[in-house]
């Protein structure tokens, strides 16, 4: 297999994992479902969820780390999707010592 064809692979997989992040949605609560959050394979986020229950003025400190909390399993969730759609891609590549 030639530099040529390398390159090419690896410029195709890159353009592949590109779009699986865009079309990759993952979802992610805290506090026993009392904030939702949706993050895309970027981890731009999409949506958040609060339940009204939750929402006092008395305890904003306590909705601000649920909101964060929630975010950053959604994070912690997209890294671990992309890890394992990198295994696959990696496994597909016909790369010498691979």
């Amino acid at each position: 297999m030639g530099i040529q064809d390398m390159m090419k692979q690896a410029q195709e997989m890159q353009e592949r994992l590109q779009r699986e992040m865009s079309e990759l949605s993952v979802q992610a609560t805290s506090g026993g479902g009392m904030v939702t959050v949706t993050v895309n394979g970027h981890k731009h986020l999409q949506k958040i969820t609060i339940d009204p229950e939750v929402v006092s003025k008395d305890d904003v400190g306590m909705l601000q780390d649920l909101i964060v909390a929630a975010v950053n399993d959604a994070h912690r969730k997209v890294d671990e999707a992309m890890k394992q759609k990198m295994g696959g891609l990696l496994s597909g590549l016909r790369l010498p010592g691979l």
